[in-house]
């Protein structure tokens, strides 16, 4: 980790993409941590300043348990960096590889998870890219939470023609 995002103390690197980041950081001299998502471009393009801003902007009405917290949309480099609450968990693929995942715990996961994007769906919000990286499960607690929502979209505004399957985003 050679970042440095003013304010803030990295702890570890959650996640890292072809185009962002993820990390675990604190705030100052707070002992509660955040989550900080930061694109890895010296120089982002729009799109992906677009979708930042998109991300922050679905996230912040939604009062979901399930649903991970933003907290701030902050300056970072040439780019943003999208500050969200913490619950310490860690995405559901690096748990499954690194312990394996029994049976009981995966459905204990699956119901949280049905049960949370049952809400999302309610809010007319899909999120488009579920998969075990956007997943973040506390490992002490069982509690689940879905991360990444940078190409959701509003139910009521998605285009309903049909296209060829072979360009679907995720």
């Amino acid at each position: 980790m050679n970042i440095t995002i003013a304010g803030y103390n990295l702890i570890d690197a959650i996640y890292e993409g072809t185009t962002t980041c993820v990390y675990r950081a604190s705030r100052g001299a707070e002992p509660a941590s955040v989550i900080i998502k930061t694109l890895k471009a010296e120089y982002p393009t729009l799109e992906e300043l677009a979708q930042l801003r998109h991300e922050y902007k679905v996230l912040q009405p939604i009062e979901i348990e399930g649903i991970i917290k933003p907290l701030a949309l902050e300056s970072y480099k040439n780019g943003l960096a999208l500050i969200f609450s913490d619950f310490g968990g860690e995405p559901l693929k690096r748990l499954i590889s690194e312990r394996g995942c029994e049976l009981t715990k995966f459905l204990l996961i699956a119901l949280q998870l049905c049960a949370t994007l049952d809400r999302l769906h309610q809010n007319h919000i899909i999120h488009k890219d579920i998969k075990p990286h956007n997943i973040l499960i506390n490992p002490q607690t069982s509690q689940v939470q879905i991360i990444d929502f940078s190409i959701s979209s509003y139910l009521s505004s998605e285009n309903q023609a049909i296209g060829n399957p072979r360009e679907l985003e995720e």
